[in-house]
């Protein structure tokens, strides 16, 4: 089934309320993907917030419910999903959960069910922070603030990251910054920008 936005192509799935910091596994994850479905597991100490994917002793999913009163596990599924464009199929399928609401918990399940799903642990490196609640979101917004003062970088750039993965040349990226309003961000740029001419590191 063909859909006009999405046509014959997999499909990525981010929901807005989530922060990920660090470690490589959603790279490699893109990198690796060609059919099926793809999700991740992250460890925390309330996974009945979320979706809870319960391990066998070889490592494989064997199921997943959403948000559960006793989890077989602590193991949460974080908004990230990555799909083959059967996803269009089954997603029409859906029925409402007794919840009242389509479940993207139901589509992974069904990807178990035809034994194509795959469920990557995401490791101790990588930070979760679901922003879902007024109280996760001064939390995540404390652990940025917190990052970004250390490092002196900030998180969630997408024209640094451009530029350092190559999708922009230098000259491309200053003139990208050049087009902003005098701001903080924008400052911050043209330090990144100076610092790469000094590094020749992605000079075009």
């Amino acid at each position: 089934m063909r859909n006009s936005f999405i046509g014959s192509d997999p499909v990525t799935l981010i929901l807005g309320d989530n922060i990920f910091f660090g470690g490589d596994a959603f790279p490699r994850a893109f990198a690796d993907f060609k059919s099926g479905a793809t999700i991740f597991a992250y460890h925390v100490n309330d996974p009945e917030r979320y979706g809870v994917v319960e391990f066998g002793l070889d490592g494989k999913a064997l199921s997943i419910e959403e948000k559960p009163e006793h989890p077989r596990s602590n193991y949460a599924v974080p908004g990230v999903y990555l799909y083959d464009n059967d996803v269009l199929a089954i997603a029409r399928s859906l029925k409402p959960s007794p919840r009242g609401e389509l479940e993207i918990t139901d589509i992974n399940r069904e990807y178990l069910r035809r034994g194509t799903l795959q469920v990557q642990r995401l490791s101790r490196g990588t930070a979760w922070l679901d922003a879902g609640t007024s109280t996760s979101l001064h939390d995540a917004s404390a652990y940025v603030q917190t990052i970004e003062k250390r490092q002196g970088i900030k998180l969630g750039c997408p024209e640094e990251a451009s530029l350092h993965r190559g999708f922009l040349s230098i000259d491309e990226f200053e003139s990208v910054v050049a087009a902003m309003p005098k701001c903080e961000y924008r400052e911050y740029l043209s330090g990144v920008a100076g610092e790469v001419r000094r590094l020749g590191i992605g000079a075009a």
